[in-house]
């Protein structure tokens, strides 16, 4: 027999074998179908059961952050019920059943932080895991809120600049904010838990008379006759300026022709780069330059607990002046470094502390030291802002960002780009203030949940 013969009887044979394991093929794709379609099944039950836990431990920790707020004042069985009750309300899941939730509220003892511990148990019905012997899956979660265990530092940057006035923005402002210092306050397990500061500011910032003496004054351009920031230039002589006309005016500087008794408290930006820079005035380029600006704002008020004076502070609060986000900015900072001028509290070893700026606008920069007019946006006001935000960011302060914008202005990019992680909050109505307040406070509180 040829080779030829014996390729072609071999091809012949190979051709029948192959159709003859047609069907075994197809009983064995039978067979396997059976496993293959359980796994595919408990793949299903199991996602289910992953997406209802997972809504379940978002519910349980929302829960426990806002029963948090009142366990102080509570029994444990009304602890259980409130927690019960808020826990209902946020969890949505209609096909998961035997659901079980506790909570227990410790309070702070021997230096350990007051803590609520909540856990929550349910069981979810299967569809697929049933055939197999698994009617539902068990699931568990749990969430332990505990505060005082991180102190937080706050620091806000309120604008109280002429516009301020309008659409009832400075009132809705001092309610918000007001509301914000009694919420951060009740976070607090003893004194000092919680410090806040407030920072008015215009296109200057008031430090306070009692500084006239610190030594960290800079005089050279200062009169009771005018104000630097009100295009007045030093001579020796005085004349009002027309700013309508472009007009600048003069007055006597400096102390030999003035008493430093009269200052009202407002400094100008510091000389650059001293201006976006943290450095205590220790040197004449660190000082404050004094400014008898007729917009000065309600003074600064450094880190405190006592509620009642920061309440007072904001109450003062009057809208006058340009904006100068910046000087704003950089004082808040000032007010949380344990340094001159503010001298913020030491911080105690071994313990964790957030330190928090919030700066609050309802327009665009017009004027600083060097730039603007006090009413056209300032691109170079902007520039120093961009400087600032990323100095304060890189030594670790989180910065959260509101622009109240109800005068069709765009959207704030250098308030957009300043803020923390995207904590920028933009509203267009004077209402808006406290929804934004609120959710700055939410986030927070949550930087004080340990676990």
């Amino acid at each position: 027999m040829t080779a030829h013969r014996v390729l072609e009887r071999l091809s012949h044979v190979a051709a029948k074998f192959a159709r003859a394991i047609d069907g075994n093929i197809a009983v064995i794709f039978a067979i396997t179908m059976v496993p293959m379609m359980g796994f595919i099944g408990a793949a299903v039950d199991y996602s289910r059961a992953v997406n209802a836990r997972t809504a379940m431990q978002t519910a349980l920790d929302t829960a426990a952050l806002m029963i948090s707020k009142d366990a102080s004042t509570l029994t444990a069985a009304q602890i259980t019920s409130k927690a019960q009750g808020y826990f209902n309300a946020l969890y949505t899941h209609s096909e998961v059943s035997n659901i079980a939730v506790t909570a227990t509220y410790t309070p702070a003892s021997g230096g350990s932080p007051a803590q609520v511990v909540m856990t929550g148990s349910a069981k979810m019905p299967t569809n697929f895991m049933k055939v197999a012997g698994y009617p539902t899956l068990d699931l568990g979660v749990s969430s332990t809120t505990k505060w005082g265990s991180t102190k937080m530092r706050v620091a806000m940057a309120l604008d109280n600049t002429g516009s301020m006035a309008s659409s009832g923005k400075i009132t809705a402002l001092q309610s918000a904010a007001k509301n914000l210092v009694d919420n951060l306050m009740a976070t607090a397990s003893s004194n000092g838990d919680v410090l806040i500061s407030i920072v008015p500011f215009a296109n200057v910032v008031n430090m306070g008379t009692s500084y006239r003496t610190s030594g960290y004054i800079d005089w050279s351009n200062w009169s009771t006759s005018g104000s630097i920031e009100e295009d007045y230039t030093c001579s020796t002589t005085y004349q009002a300026p027309t700013w309508q006309n472009g007009y600048t005016g003069k007055m006597k500087c400096g102390t030999a022709n003035n008493n430093t008794s009269n200052w009202n408290g407002c400094v100008m930006d510091r000389t650059q780069p001293y201006d976006v820079q943290s450095d205590a005035p220790t040197t004449a380029s660190a000082y404050f330059p004094a400014d008898q600006s007729s917009y000065c704002p309600t003074q600064v008020f450094p880190l405190s607990y006592n509620t009642t004076q920061l309440k007072q502070t904001i109450d003062a609060m009057s809208p006058s002046g340009g904006t100068n986000q910046p000087i704003g900015l950089f004082h808040a900072w000032l007010t949380l470094l344990q340094q001159s001028p503010y001298n913020a509290p030491s911080k105690t070893a071994g313990v964790v502390y957030s330190d928090v700026i919030i700066l609050m606008s309802d327009g665009l920069n017009t004027m600083d030291r060097w730039y603007g007019n006090g009413y056209s946006p300032s691109s170079q006001v902007d520039d120093r802002q961009a400087l600032l935000c990323s100095n304060i960011k890189a030594t670790g302060v989180l910065i959260y960002t509101i622009q109240v914008n109800t005068d069709g202005d765009p959207t704030s990019a250098i308030l957009q780009s300043c803020a923390s992680n995207n904590q920028f909050y933009p509203t267009t109505t004077a209402s808006g203030i406290a929804s934004a307040f609120d959710a700055i406070g939410t986030s927070l509180t949550k930087l004080r949940v340990a676990q």
